[in-house]
């Protein structure tokens, strides 16, 4: 679900990009904050796809850390938070026996375990896939339409949720594309 978020940061800026008058512009705290948020990736309010508006920096502060300037900085940002429930749309590049992962926008922890894939078998071999009694087929490059079984916000080195996903309802699965080959063209070239 997007969502404009209300949000505070402490943006560290070094001494050293100050002035002669100890001043600093503001499109340069805006600077480190964009940087900052890139890193952070997510939080447990979502994941950070635009910064939306400055409301207000803070008076710096340079007492608690020595090298660098500290301003508070409040911002809206806005938001992805996946919710159960939700339908998504996203492309397999992993297939297990026991399910495949998607990336869907920023997210690439997106599990499909097969019992949440009625009517899908695993066919085993150099083309792992899952084929449907239907003879549609769920393998690496394959966009599908899911729903969000369960999401949680798990804190550690990845800094992501956790999604498991379901095909199961009408309208969910293997979204066909036509005249799409699964190759990414940059330019087309004219003779």
């Amino acid at each position: 679900m997007l969502r404009d978020e209300l949000m505070g940061f402490e943006v560290e800026i070094p001494v050293k990009n100050l002035d002669g008058n100890k001043k600093i512009l503001t499109s340069a705290i805006a600077e480190y904050l964009l940087t900052q948020l890139n890193k952070m990736k997510a939080c447990d309010s979502g994941y950070f796809l635009s910064l939306t508006k400055l409301i207000r920096i803070g008076p710096g502060d340079s007492n608690s850390i020595p090298e660098h300037v500290v301003f508070p900085v409040e911002c809206r940002c806005r938001m992805l938070k996946p919710v159960g429930g939700e339908v998504m749309t996203g492309v397999v590049y992993k297939v297990y026996n026991s399910g495949v992962f998607i990336k869907s926008g920023p997210m690439t922890m997106v599990c499909l375990p097969d019992d949440l894939m009625p009517n899908y078998s695993y066919v085993a071999g150099t083309n792992r896939a899952y084929v449907g009694v239907d003879l549609s087929r769920i393998e690496c490059g394959v966009l599908v339409r899911f729903r969000v079984f369960y999401a949680a916000w798990v804190d550690d080195e990845y800094r992501e949720f956790r999604v498991f996903a379901s095909i199961k309802g009408d309208g969910l699965g293997p979204v066909s594309m036509n005249g799409y080959d699964g190759s990414n063209r940059t330019s087309i070239w004219f003779r």
